[in-house]
């Protein structure tokens, strides 16, 4: 089964919201100015940048869990597999897993409140000692 920790909306609708108005400002600079430099062309760059990480962000989410593994939708981003995790560090609202050879930080606060609750269930069924993780496994 395949679970997507989603973004908060917040942060999807800051790279749409600053996408469009580079686009914006871009546009009014071509009609308002006659002459064009080559300069002007960094608006659109930023804008499809901007514009570019909203829809990939929307169609990733920010991790996703299938098949015991754990990993960060980004191009070249960490994974790890669950049952080698052996520490889980709660510091500052940011979750910190390890394993034995690397780990891997979650940022919380860019983390929808309803996948955030997920992920917790998911962390807290993890056979850790309770020492070694924030979650109380039931």
């Amino acid at each position: 089964m395949k679970t997507k920790i989603k973004f908060t909306r917040k942060r999807l609708n800051y790279n749409l919201f600053f996408g469009l108005a580079w686009l914006t400002l871009g546009i009014l600079k071509l009609v308002m100015d006659t002459t064009i430099d080559e300069i002007d062309y960094v608006w659109f760059a930023i804008a499809g940048l901007s514009i570019g990480t909203y829809f990939y962000e929307y169609m990733n989410q920010y991790l996703t869990i299938e098949g015991g593994i754990i990993s960060k939708s980004y191009p070249f981003g960490n994974k790890i597999k669950l049952r080698e995790i052996k520490h889980i560090k709660k510091i500052a609202g940011d979750y910190i897993l390890k394993t034995d050879r690397n780990e891997l930080t979650i940022n919380t606060q860019i983390i929808d409140k309803n996948s955030l609750s997920e992920l917790n269930e998911i962390l807290g069924q993890l056979d850790l000692p309770s020492e070694k993780t924030p979650f109380v496994s039931s």
